[in-house]
């Protein structure tokens, strides 16, 4: 299976999916961070993936999502966006609809 392939594998099977550096546990830098936050304060249900485990889906998934920083969180397949996009629809109160809409909210 190739890298993309990989990718592809993990957002279509996964509600909601967190590309980020670290794990909720442990992240590795402040952004990732603040998203896990976020995600824990809207009680959802999501699979991590720590891309600094895998260097190759790392850069394949830059090219993939046109999105060239980290964390990068998908909802329903779709990309949503990095931490501050992902802060700003938990203000609005949007990420828990969107979280709802995917039965990825507790």
């Amino acid at each position: 299976m190739s890298v993309i392939e990989r990718i592809k594998d993990q957002i279509e099977n996964n509600p909601v999916v967190l590309y980020m550096k670290g794990s909720p546990d442990f992240p590795q830098c402040g952004f990732s961070g603040q998203t896990v936050q976020i995600l824990a304060a809207c009680h959802a249900k999501y699979k991590h993936v720590n891309i600094l485990e895998d260097p190759e889906l790392r850069e394949a998934l830059k090219e993939y999502s046109n999105w060239p920083t980290y964390p990068q969180l998908y909802i329903g397949a779709e990309l949503v966006g990095g931490c501050d996009i992902v802060m700003d629809l938990y203000q609005k109160g949007e990420l828990a609809k969107m979280l709802a809409a995917v039965d990825a909210a507790e």
